[in-house]
């Protein structure tokens, strides 16, 4: 398998949270960008990511894009996660054998996809990155028509960077 390079159809998929709920890529799509955050929940970088997937929703609500974390744990696991994370978003469960983290091979957890609406890969961040955070938010930001924002400050007293 080879991860996924930006201008890469993203492979399609249909998950579902903890909850039951379903969640399909192709629908998703129709209302504009998904944000794809691959990760595990025994992951410490992951840990340091999610507070900063939360500031993308504070920064540009719900409308017009999705943000979804995709979890290589079980659903148990994964619903302690988010509440544990206070996620304002869903996680999802990968299936048994992980066909989407197959498909997506990212290289790291965590590892974000910016999937623009016409389902091509447009960004692709592994490990944590203030730099490709900030940088996914501004790609973000053109496709709902508003001015970027920051959401990881440089001076927050997080690390810049640590890999996956």
């Amino acid at each position: 398998m080879t991860t996924l390079s930006a201008g890469d159809e993203a492979p399609l998929f249909t998950l579902n949270a903890p909850d039951g709920q379903t969640y399909d890529l192709v629908e998703a799509l129709q209302a504009g960008p998904v944000l794809a955050a691959f990760l595990k929940t025994t992951c410490g970088t992951c840990d340091l990511l999610f507070p900063y997937l939360n500031r993308f929703i504070e920064a540009y609500g719900e409308e017009g894009w999705h943000l979804w974390a995709i979890s290589q744990d079980g659903p148990d696991r994964s619903r302690d996660y988010a509440r544990r994370h206070e996620a304002r978003f869903p996680v999802l469960v990968d299936g048994p054998g992980w066909p989407v983290s197959q498909g997506y091979d990212p290289p790291a957890t965590p590892t974000l996809f910016l999937i623009a609406p016409d389902g091509r890969v447009e960004e692709i961040s592994a490990g944590f990155s203030k730099d490709d955070i900030n940088g996914i938010s501004r790609r973000l930001a053109a496709h709902l028509g508003r001015p970027p924002l920051t959401v990881a400050e440089a001076d927050d007293g997080r690390p810049s960077f640590r890999p996956g």
